[in-house]
């Protein structure tokens, strides 16, 4: 089967490039020392998760419980959710869970850590419990340092807590110091974090430079995007992800019309919403939910009605949620076919 073969819109895989973008961020973390935990909620899907783990990864992190079922029951034990898990419902789900596989949670507030343990005790499940603390991006996360001190103490006295460590994002310069701060002050606690988290994108090949860093999670890397070309740490020759779409209307001379709407590329980012490979200088400017209005004034040769084109969106993560299946590629050649197994896993 071939690519030319595909309805459109659909979302195709560049396999070449997913396996160099994979292999590249390993080998960066294998130099340093540094163990990479790739995000799943990038691409979904279980096939791509074992192969970050073939190549080197330590484990997987996953946002949401749905995210976590759908790897567990794919073979894939070692993994990490930061986020803030709240209310009874998601508490039983956890202690479910946490006995299918190694299972390490993060909180931020002993209400949540509290609450964590009462349900995963009266279930006999256990997991291990990373501290969040804030960052300048104004999320979640722990803001005072003597806190952080203080719930550690409180996660390593509680039943079916295991203290593992602590965790931010992003790490990058904006954030070390508060990151050094915490770390020396539960090591002076007696509470050395055996694990440090940190990641984001835009500062993955700085990792290094974090002091007590001992592992990365990053989730973009797999297939790069638009966002991280725009923002200099992505390179357009490593856009592995496009949307493969249909040029299905002409009206003007400087207008086409794709298939692929809100509804295939996402509206994140804003206008241009994606990068056409074939007409660089096109410029998808609106969005509704099934069209593309792109603007062919400056393209020197316009595309025309029939025609398919690639698509780099903007906002690679989001994109893939929009899709239920992926299509492997080699040039031309479709060699694999995935489900995007936890797409829409928002509980």
């Amino acid at each position: 089967m071939r690519v030319n073969d595909l309805d459109t819109p659909a979302l195709v895989i560049d396999l070449d490039r997913t396996e160099a973008n994979i292999q590249r961020l390993q080998a960066y973390c294998d130099q340093h020392g540094l163990g990479l935990r790739p995000h799943i909620k990038t691409h979904k899907i279980p096939a791509l998760a074992h192969q970050q783990l073939r190549a080197g990864a330590v484990g997987i992190a996953c946002q949401k419980l749905g995210e976590v079922e759908v790897m567990l029951n794919a073979g894939i034990a070692d993994i990490l959710i930061p986020y803030n898990l709240v209310g009874q419902a998601k508490l039983e789900r956890l202690a479910r869970l946490a006995r299918q596989g190694r299972l390490t949670v993060s909180v931020d507030h002993e209400v949540v850590a509290r609450d964590m343990s009462r349900v995963l005790a009266a279930e006999g499940a256990r997991v291990g419990a990373l501290i969040e603390i804030a960052s300048t991006i104004e999320r979640a996360g722990v803001v005072d340092v003597a806190e952080v001190v203080r719930l550690a103490q409180l996660i390593d006295d509680l039943p079916a807590l295991d203290w593992r460590g602590i965790l931010m994002y992003p790490t990058n310069a904006d954030n070390i110091s508060l990151l050094d701060r915490a770390y020396r002050a539960l090591r002076d606690a007696g509470l050395p974090p055996p694990v440090v988290s940190g990641g984001g994108s835009p500062f993955m090949l700085r990792q290094a430079e974090v002091p007590w860093l001992t592992e990365v999670r990053v989730g973009t890397y797999i297939f790069e995007d638009m966002t991280g070309v725009k923002g200099g740490y992505f390179s357009l020759d490593h856009c592995a992800a496009t949307l493969l779409c249909t040029v299905v209307s002409a009206p003007t001379a400087e207008r086409v019309i794709l298939d692929g709407g809100s509804k295939t590329l996402t509206t994140e980012g804003g206008a241009p919403h994606g990068h056409i490979v074939e007409y660089p200088d096109a410029i998808i400017y609106k969005l509704n939910e099934e069209h593309a209005y792109t603007d062919v004034s400056r393209c020197p040769v316009k595309p025309t009605i029939g025609e398919r084109v690639h698509v780099i969106p903007n906002h690679v993560c989001v994109a893939v949620n929009l899709h239920n299946v992926a299509y492997g590629v080699r040039g031309d050649e479709i060699v694999a076919v995935w489900p995007v197994a936890a797409r829409g896993l928002v509980q």
